[in-house]
């Protein structure tokens, strides 16, 4: 995966995916922090596990967190609630105008997400398109569109699960429990520079002024 100029990872991922429903334009790059989350669930032994990893727009790391969550009743459940927890961890941390850039591996939520956040910026708060969330994730979303709302924009790219960086502490959470000791300070990004090139993301640099 290239990277351009000197993106940390998590804005270098969030910049060169898609964004379900959401143009991709190159202010994309301002976001505040970014968070990437993924949910498990083992069929065989009816556990899970949630990661969650937050960072700043230069890279550095506000947050990490797995933990095993046995109370999920299949992956969907699992990939709502680790966003639902990664967010309220930011919230925690974020001052409310912040930009927030989320990394998913699982499209429907991604694409719920940006329907969701689009529709903050409508007169009459309506999703663009019909939001399908499952009955038994319903709870979780409540709790995620609430963190939408909550922050200044939002918005989710979609990643393979083998790109996904939090896919290792969703999946294998007690052999990353130590990351759960964390500094409870808050980190905020440092303010954008004049001199930090505006490169637009592939998706874009590639495409003619009509396009």
């Amino acid at each position: 995966m290239a990277v351009h100029g000197r993106s940390a990872p998590l804005r270098a991922l969030f910049d060169e995916s898609p964004t379900p429903h959401i143009a991709h334009p190159p202010r994309t790059h301002h976001r505040d922090f970014y968070v990437a989350t993924d949910g498990s669930y083992d069929l065989d032994s009816g556990g899970g596990g949630l990661g969650a990893i937050i960072e700043t727009r230069d890279g550095r790391r506000v947050e990490r967190i797995a933990l095993p969550d046995d109370t999920v009743a299949d992956n969907n459940a699992a990939e709502y609630r680790a966003l639902h927890l990664g967010l309220d961890v930011l919230a925690e941390r974020a001052p409310a105008d912040a930009r927030v850039g989320v990394v998913v591996d699982h499209d429907d939520l991604a694409a719920n997400v940006n329907s969701a956040s689009l529709a903050t910026r409508r007169s009459d708060r309506s999703p663009p398109r019909e939001l399908r969330i499952p009955t038994a994730d319903r709870n979780h979303w409540r709790g995620i569109r609430a963190r939408i709302c909550g922050f200044e924009e939002l918005r989710a790219a979609v990643v393979g699960s083998d790109t996904n960086p939090a896919h290792a502490l969703a999946n294998a959470p007690s052999e990353y429990a130590h990351v759960n000791a964390g500094s409870e300070r808050c980190l905020l990004p440092e303010d954008i520079g004049s001199s930090e090139a505006q490169i637009p993301p592939p998706s874009r640099a590639d495409r003619r002024a009509s396009d």
